[in-house]
């Protein structure tokens, strides 16, 4: 067996042991083999597993574990993406104002939209936000500072990044009410996730991560740099538009039903590279696998480790992803000596 196909093998296996640790692990106690017996028979309650067990897996637990993987799979591809075509390693889904403009759409639809809709109007303002912050980006960063420099985009995305974030901040102080609302969800959240959040995120995310998966190959070139891959045919700047829109959309659908929750783009794509190689026919699909787990794992950790309440998942990666953010930063200052 290839070293590749070792690692693949791990990443899944981790993965289905990580959904099944999310179904069973909470305050009611559920069977292993109840809750295997329930996945095979597709939500019908086996022998001796009472109505409410069932309930619980099927309203609870598992829309819970197929969001925090989604979020943790969409985000992790689009690090490692962006660390690709801005050959940055440093790079991370938030980083061309997604977040910012996901958390002003979700401060707009706290603080004037209905009360009685916010499940349906926050994630859906969020995502809104999210997508129109990195478009704002792009074409800043293309207007002023040309279109063949990934460094304009950055520039790009931290201007606007700090204009959303100002205004964010504004509606805020106005509306003092709602802080707790607004904060609650930014520190990310997958206590209230439901089957509709999973509706919300599943299409953007699969378009996204398969449009990265399609083009994985292409990422090794592009690194290289602009003149070596335009030299071999690639026309980068189309690959470099493909790949920002995908994974940008992967972070604005993650976001839009988890908040912003750090660092994961940074922690799983390194990881990835440091374990099974620096290729991204490897680190790509690699870092979906692991990057789901990954999620799934930091949440069961958020609800048991002071249950019966929950820490915020986003504080969770950001004291874990601290580190690694030092780490990658130790490794990028070495290749540039």
């Amino acid at each position: 067996m290839s070293r590749r196909a070792r690692w693949l093998t791990v990443a899944v296996g981790l993965l289905l042991l990580s959904i099944v640790a999310g179904l069973l692990v909470g305050p009611v106690h559920i069977a292993a083999s109840d809750a295997l017996r329930w996945l095979v028979s597709f939500g019908d309650p086996p022998d001796g597993m009472s109505e409410q067990q069932a309930a619980i897996l099927g309203n609870l637990r598992l829309p819970r574990v197929l969001v925090a993987a989604l979020v943790g799979a969409s985000l992790s591809a689009s690090g490692a993406a962006y660390q690709a075509v801005f050959r940055n390693p440093l790079a991370d889904p938030y980083l061309l104002g997604a977040a910012a403009g996901a958390g002003l759409g979700a401060t707009v639809a706290v603080v004037f939209g209905p009360a009685t809709a916010f499940a349906i109007t926050v994630p859906l303002a969020a995502f809104i936000g999210a997508v129109a912050g990195v478009g704002m980006a792009y074409g800043l960063g293309r207007s002023s500072l040309g279109s063949r420099s990934s460094t304009s985009l950055i520039l790009g995305g931290i201007a606007v990044a700090s204009f959303l974030t100002a205004v964010q901040t504004f509606i805020q102080q106005q509306n003092a009410e709602t802080l707790r609302q607004v904060y609650s969800w930014i520190l990310g959240r997958l206590g209230t996730t439901g089957w509709d959040d999973a509706r919300i995120a599943l299409p953007s995310v699969l378009v996204a991560v398969t449009t990265l998966w399609l083009v994985r190959r292409l990422l090794d070139v592009i690194e290289v740099g602009d003149l070596e891959a335009e030299s071999l045919g690639l026309n980068v700047g189309r690959l470099r538009l493909v790949v920002v829109v995908a994974a940008s959309l992967a972070t604005a659908a993650a976001v839009s039903v988890a908040g912003l929750i750090g660092f994961v783009g940074i922690i799983v794509p390194h990881t990835v590279r440091l374990l099974a190689g620096t290729s991204y026919r490897q680190v790509l699909p690699l870092s979906v696998l692991f990057g789901a787990s990954f999620l799934i794992l930091v949440d069961i950790l958020a609800r048991t480790a002071v249950a019966p309440a929950e820490i915020p998942i986003g504080v969770i990666t950001a004291f874990v992803g601290a580190p690694f953010f030092v780490l990658a930063l130790r490794r990028a200052g070495r290749r540039s000596v």
